[in-house]
């Protein structure tokens, strides 16, 4: 695989999903860190795998929530359902291109990944 594509790619997935934890008021110092550790491990993941450089943007953004979740709770928190429990947006399609962050509850697409500002409530 050409460097330049895969640095590209990882890139694009960090800057990607700084933008939607920026979004959620979230892009503190020690997140900013778990999106590097994501961006790390997947550099590695294509270097093994070459053909899922375009997959990368929705992995980075499935194990930063991966983590979040882990350490901080669900992230990002659904802005479509009002009622109920709060709810994390999953990453579709898990493994595939163009990665969206859709509510699985209400069967809708919130918004393409890093561009959570357009619809995330302050």
């Amino acid at each position: 695989m050409e460097l330049n594509r895969l640095e590209q790619a990882l890139h694009t997935a960090r800057a990607l999903v700084m933008a939607d934890l920026a979004a959620g008021d979230v892009a503190e110092a020690e997140i900013v860190s778990l999106v590097e550790d994501a961006v790390m491990h997947r550099r590695w993941w294509v270097e093994q795998w070459p053909e899922g450089v375009e997959y990368v943007v929705g992995l980075v953004a499935q194990d930063v929530q991966d983590a979040l979740l882990e350490r901080y709770g669900r992230w990002p928190l659904c802005p479509v359902c009002d009622a109920g429990d709060p709810h994390a947006l999953d990453v579709e399609p898990e493994l595939g291109p163009d990665p969206r962050w859709v509510c699985t509850k209400a069967t809708v697409m919130v918004a393409r990944v890093g561009a959570l500002s357009g619809v995330l409530r302050r």
